[in-house]
Parts: structure tokens; sequence; C-alpha cells
């Protein structure tokens, strides 16, 4: 079996390329030129270089492969301007898809990994329930809105083709909450701080959070290869809710316990960080990690999520509780020289 996985070089891609290889698919890494291949060292791979922002010369970097399964994983998660959140996650996801389709590629599944930010702040009276499948989405973010879009652009495709005999476009959605893990960059300034001995919270109101391991988010994409529903959405997690506060507290386990001020910012205080973080990234060209999607994103109260139609449905079994992940990535950031 052939599969092709885009955003290889990224952090959840990566360790799917390291799935595929270990179930011997043939698999496909694509790449822009200035990707970094660090983690895609196996001489098995196959790489392919995809533009996905032209539709042309995408459909010519395909033209003469048949791929059985597409992963698009490709994606950004903050940008310096807003629009190209939709260049990237939208266009990106449609240009790819008309190129599949123009080219008649014999697909057998085609998986989009979106987000749980496609839902933004709903269910946010206490006490909080899971977000569900059937609520209406209400981004509040450009990153949530842009992979929304996807979304529906997706469901598109597909609509009134029921009586008309046309085959339907094969492709599942999975939406995991915050995903982390050893590679991962965002979660990772959260241990930085608190090595420098500086843990940073946002709000006084109760926060439930949610989590999933990136190799639980890998189990679930080659489960929605092989068993997932023409269309359907799946929420991930690890089926567990924490506070706010239980991620930070993991981690400084982790590093021995090192000395430490927690600082709980009001909502408003963030407000201001984030907004001078924004123009600052703008005014250098460097993004900030504190701009005004972060801003919506740690504002959030509720990350609840139902993932019960992915368990019954995929056969979606949850293996890493956050205390062992943290553990084993703080275990591969000191490897690594991160930390």
């Amino acid at each position: 079996m052939k599969i092709l996985i885009t955003g290889a070089s990224g952090f959840i891609g990566s360790f799917i390329v390291e799935e595929s290889l270990r179930r011997g698919f043939e698999t496909w890494a694509a790449v822009r030129a200035s990707s970094s291949r660090q983690f895609l060292a196996d001489e098995r791979i196959h790489f392919i270089e995809l533009n996905l922002s032209s539709q042309e010369q995408l459909t010519e970097q395909l033209r003469g492969h048949a791929f059985d399964y597409v992963v698009h994983a490709a994606g950004v998660t903050k940008c310096l301007d807003k629009h190209d959140f939709y260049r990237i996650n939208t266009e990106g996801t449609q240009h790819l898809v008309t190129a599949l389709r123009q080219l008649q590629m014999p697909l057998k599944r085609f998986v989009y990994l979106s987000s749980l930010s496609v839902f933004g702040a709903i269910r946010e009276q206490q006490p909080y329930e899971e977000i569900r499948e059937t609520d209406t989405p209400q981004p509040n973010t450009e990153y949530g809105r842009s992979k929304l879009a996807a979304e529906q652009w997706l469901d598109s495709l597909n609509a009134g083709l029921s009586s008309s005999g046309t085959v339907p476009f094969p492709y599942v959605i999975l939406r995991p909450t915050g995903v982390y893990g050893p590679r991962e960059r965002d979660y990772f300034l959260m241990a930085q701080s608190i090595r420098q001995h500086t843990d940073f919270a946002v709000g006084f109101k109760r926060q439930d959070i949610t989590f999933v391991y990136v190799t639980d988010v890998v189990q679930a994409v080659f489960l929605a290869l092989e068993k997932g529903q023409t269309g359907r959405k799946y929420f991930l997690s690890d089926g567990q809710v924490y506070q706010s506060t239980t991620f930070s507290d993991l981690i400084h386990e982790e590093l021995g316990r090192p000395w430490w001020v927690r600082i709980t910012a009001p909502v408003w205080l963030l407000r201001v960080i984030t907004f001078f973080g924004e123009y600052v990234g703008r005014m250098t060209g460097k993004i900030s990690a504190l701009n005004n999607d972060k801003f919506n994103i740690l504002k959030q109260r509720n990350w609840r999520c139902d993932i019960e139609p992915a368990v019954r449905e995929l056969g979606y079994k949850p293996e890493v509780m956050l205390s062992e992940g943290v553990k084993r990535s703080i275990k591969w950031y000191k490897e690594n020289e991160w930390l």
C-alpha cells in the first residue's frame, strides 16, 4: 500500500511517517524544499516536494503517482498575517484534494488533521460539559476558522451525492485537542519557563483542559485509514480532564522540582501582553508565542470533548495518560539537549 503524508517534517507528521514505515507501507513524505529532514532519516522514506500554494504545480508534482491513502497533516498554527492561515490551512487543503480528484487517484481514504479549535469557546457555563459533534462550531481564532473552512469545503464535496451515483470523496476528519510529546515546540516553552523558575497561568476562573499524546493521535490516524466512515469527524483526547495547573505540576516534578514562582495573571493583563506581542511580531517579522490567537486559546475555559464516537467506531483506545506523556517528553527534551 502506498501512502502520502503531508506535513511530514512537522511534529505530528514525522511520527505518522515512523508508524507508516513500521506497518510496512510504501511511505511518501511530502516536504518543501526548505523543510528540515532531521526526523526523516530512515532510508526507506520516499520524498516528494509539493507546493500546496499552487494548484497547477501541485497537480504536476502528483502526476504519475497512485496513492492508496493520504494523510493531510500539513498546516500552520500561528502566522504574522491572518490571511496565511487561510492560504495554507484552507486553500492548501482545497488544492491538494482538487489535484487528487483531477488525477483520479484511487484513494481508499483521505485523513485530514483538523483541531478541537474549530469549536472555540462553547459550553463555558459551569459545570462544564463535553463539546460534542452535534454542537455548532464557533471558532474564536483565525487558526480555528481556517481549519473549519477546510472542513466545510470537504463536506461540500459530497453534498447531494447520495442519489447521483457519483462516488463520494473518502475523507475522514480528526479533531485532536492539545497535542504534546517529544519534538513539540509550543508546550516545550512551558517546560523551558519552569526550568527558568517561572510558571505562568491566566485567569482565576476554573479551566478544564484536555491533552492527547502524539502517538495516540498517530494511533487514531491509522484506525481512521482502516475503519473511518466517509465524512465522519472524530474528537481525540486521552479521555481525561485536567485542571490548568496539572500540566505544569507534572513538568515541575520531572525537572526535579526547581524553585519556581507561579504567576496567575488576570485575563485583561494577558490581553495587553498579547496585543503588544502581536504588534512587535508584525514590526520585527518574527511570530510571537503570545499573539491574538494565543489570547483566545488561553482565555478559553472549557476544553472537554467527547471521544466516545472515536472509541466506538474506530476502536480508539488512548494509551498514554498525561503523567506518563510528560515523563516521556521531558526525558526526550533532556536527551536531545533542548533542556
